[in-house]
């Protein structure tokens, strides 16, 4: 019976101290594991290349594409947070309080990264679709890069803020040995939800719903005049329809984005976290670190030089001389 008692135990030594493990049926921590681990390693991987692509190839230095490389390394670093959370599936936490604590920190703000990037990337569309003529004189690859780095700190300026207290005195909040436990006052909940989530996701949906707007009236423009175009307007309209793409492509990493990340905030603002069930908390968990996989996936079925730089990397041609400069 003792026995038995301390297999439960996340630290069978300390019988009067240690956490008890998450008795979740064995099927469900099996499928669990495998499903993490395999997004664990997809995300890492694709994520990976999407970095190396963009960073490397100079015709992929674009104002657009630098906002893909923000987003690809917040999925980089979320691939990577996953790993805690496969080691954490029994709910035992066996690195030190401060481990909990930065790992509960690198979580919060790559994620609100991540949608503050999104927002970048919409605003980014918004300018090419509704303002095209302004757009190369707005939106420049220095300005770019000041929006993504003031993205960055605030997000990590923020979130050390609101995580002050647990910052302070890690494991504070542990009533047992083998606890990650973060809790953050109510005053202090609303401001994350407000300016994580409700601030951003509304901008983007009012900004891709403009911009939706006018791609389609924009696309019927061309349909009728497709015929009667001068060589000059043939290259606008080819212009015009690479912007449209571009439009349709992040349109749709934005809407598996709020598909993927919707749920898990829903559930944050509702304050009903305690009483879902183990398995819809692990759909919803999953959902939510499944999106940061699917963003390269998107790449590679929309974007030809994403699948061209993929190829060039696997074949090592990547490591050739001059390679940087390759046609993609």
């Amino acid at each position: 019976m003792s026995s038995f008692y301390e297999d439960e135990l996340c630290f069978p030594q300390l019988l009067n101290s240690s956490c008890r493990k998450s008795m979740n049926p064995y099927f469900v921590s099996i499928l669990t594991y495998i499903t993490l681990s395999s997004i664990c390693t997809v995300t890492v991987i694709l994520n990976m290349m999407v970095i190396i692509s963009i960073s490397h190839f100079k015709q992929l230095h674009t104002s657009t594409n630098l906002l893909l490389l923000s987003l690809g390394v917040s999925d980089f670093c979320v691939g990577l947070l996953i790993v805690f959370q496969i080691a954490h599936i029994d709910g035992c936490w066996f690195w030190e309080d401060i481990v909990c604590v930065v790992y509960s920190v690198l979580g919060h703000v790559t994620t609100s990264a991540s949608i503050e990037t999104m927002v970048l990337i919409s605003i980014d569309r918004y300018v090419a679709i509704c303002h095209p003529l302004h757009y190369s004189t707005k939106v420049t690859i220095k300005r770019i890069n000041v929006c993504i780095c003031l993205c960055w700190m605030f997000s990590v300026l923020v979130h050390c803020l609101i995580l002050k207290n647990n910052l302070e005195k890690p494991g504070r909040f542990n009533s047992c040995v083998g606890q990650c436990v973060i809790i953050l006052d109510y005053a202090s909940g609303l401001a994350d939800t407000i300016l994580s989530f409700i601030i951003p996701v509304t901008v983007i949906v009012v900004l891709y719903m403009r911009v939706f707007v006018v791609a389609v009236s924009q696309a019927r423009a061309m349909r009728s005049h497709v015929t009667s175009v001068t060589i000059k307007r043939s290259v606008k309209v080819t212009a015009k329809k690479s912007e449209l793409k571009a439009a349709i492509t992040l349109g749709v990493v934005v809407v598996v984005f709020l598909i993927c990340v919707c749920p898990f905030f829903c559930v944050l603002l509702s304050g009903q976290d305690a009483i879902v069930d183990p398995s819809s908390s692990a759909f919803i968990l999953t959902l939510f670190y499944f999106n940061s996989c699917l963003n390269p996936l998107i790449y590679a079925l929309f974007y030809p030089w994403f699948r061209k730089s993929i190829k060039l990397i696997v074949t090592l041609k990547i490591l050739e001389a001059d390679s940087c400069n390759s046609s993609m």
